[in-house]
C-alpha cells in the first residue's frame, strides 16, 4: 500500500531555510509527477510545488517562485522541499502527494509542520 511520509519542518525565523523531504513506499512513484501542498487551519490546502517525473519540468505557486525549489531522488523515491528567504505566511502543516496536474491522488501523510517566526 502506497504511504508518503513528510520531515524536516520546524520552527525558523523569518528569512531562514529549511529542507523538506518526503518518502514514497509501497509502490514506484520513480513515474510518477509529485508535488508538495499546505495547509493551515481553517483553510483549504494549497498547491506549493510540482515536479514531473523526470524531474524536467516543475512548477510553483506565485506565492513561493524564486524562494523554493522542489527536486526528487528517483534512485531513493524520495522528493524534496528546499525553501529560502521564509516568511511568516508560509508557516503551515506541509503535505506531499503523487500528483495527475495539480490533483491530488493518494491519501495524504501526516504532514510536517514549519513555523516562520519574525
Amino acid at each position: 500500500q502506497a504511504q508518503l511520509v513528510e520531515s524536516g519542518g520546524g520552527l525558523v525565523q523569518a528569512g531562514g531555510s529549511l529542507r523538506l523531504s518526503c518518502a514514497a513506499s509501497g509502490r514506484t512513484f520513480t513515474s510518477a509527477a509529485m508535488g508538495w501542498f499546505r495547509q493551515n487551519p481553517g483553510k483549504e490546502r494549497e498547491f506549493v510545488a510540482k515536479i514531473s517525473w523526470s524531474g524536467g519540468n516543475t512548477d510553483y505557486a506565485d506565492s513561493v517562485k524564486g524562494r523554493f525549489t522542489i527536486s526528487r531522488d528517483n534512485a531513493e523515491t524520495t522528493v524534496y522541499l528546499q525553501m529560502n528567504n521564509l516568511k511568516p505566511e508560509d508557516t503551515a502543516v506541509y503535505y506531499c502527494n503523487v500528483l495527475l496536474g495539480r490533483t491530488p491522488l493518494l491519501s495524504w501523510g501526516q504532514g510536517t509542520q514549519v513555523t516562520v517566526s519574525l
